[in-house]
């Protein structure tokens, strides 16, 4: 009896060991998770030190250890939260979004908390605003807000304020654009760019992460900045392009439906 328990331990402490990484890990002290889906295994690592608020969020909603609000019965509750919901939104060439609890995008855990990005690691405090082109829409938001635009003809009768005011924020860097959009950065931390294989929140504008996130199936350039990366894929990008594939219908919902069954950690951390 003693031997068979003794080899249920060994086996319990050498089930990290076992997983065969695709991708080194950025810190072997960092935790990894396995997200089980209907269409394989995704195991990502999780950059702890990097953006520890987000780690700690994801890993006590997965684990069933953070209390959330449920959507439909409005009860604070404690359960593995992404156990069976579904990837709501899959794009080919961009990324697959998961995390919602009502399956649609519009639903979250009953709270909101920061972001953490450090616009200096990303390096938009030494890029200009007129050498980034996936800054437009930020620019023609700031501008519309600034002047007060909110029609064509309000476009028509300030064209030359526009024009003037094109030229000074062009040469602010993107890093500037982004802060008076709302964006708070945290230089003290290593932040990472939005590549492909990176895992990040989700959100629908500056602080309003809460449970949605998305992984890149390529670089995303235009999201730096603006979404907290906060992990990456070290086995199974194949099953990430195996759903960013996958047929999907209205909304890019996949079609038929493709689920995270469980989220667990497989590694713990070590920091």
């Amino acid at each position: 009896m003693l031997s068979v328990m003794l080899l249920v331990v060994l086996v319990a402490l050498g089930c990290e060991g076992q997983i065969k990484y695709e991708r080194q890990l950025a810190d072997e002290k960092n935790p990894v998770v396995r997200m089980q889906t209907t269409s394989g295994d995704i195991y990502l690592e999780l950059f702890e030190k990097d953006a520890p608020e987000t780690v700690a969020n994801f890993i006590g909603l997965a684990e069933g250890t953070k209390e959330f609000t449920d959507p439909k019965t409005k009860a604070k509750v404690k359960r593995p939260f992404y156990d069976g919901l579904k990837f709501h939104r899959v794009i080919n060439n961009f990324m697959m979004q998961g995390g919602c609890p009502l399956g649609t995008g519009t639903g979250d855990p009953g709270y909101k908390f920061k972001d953490e990005i450090s616009a200096e690691a990303l390096g938009l405090t030494q890029i200009k605003v007129a050498d980034a082109p996936y800054a437009g829409r930020d620019l023609q938001m700031y501008i519309g807000r600034k002047l007060g635009i909110y029609s064509q003809e309000d476009a028509q009768a300030k064209m030359a304020e526009i024009q003037t005011e094109w030229n000074s924020v062009s040469q602010l860097s993107v890093a500037e654009l982004y802060a008076a959009n709302g964006y708070a950065y945290d230089n003290s931390l290593k932040s990472h760019k939005a590549v492909r294989g990176v895992i990040a929140m989700a959100n629908s504008g500056p602080n309003t992460n809460g449970s949605q996130f998305f992984i890149n199936q390529v670089d995303t350039p235009h999201l730096d900045g603006k979404h907290t990366v906060f992990g990456q894929v070290v086995k199974g990008m194949d099953i990430v392009d195996k759903i960013c594939n996958a047929p999907h219908g209205p909304n890019d919902q996949p079609q038929p439906e493709i689920k995270i069954t469980t989220l667990r950690v497989a590694k713990k951390s070590k920091h």
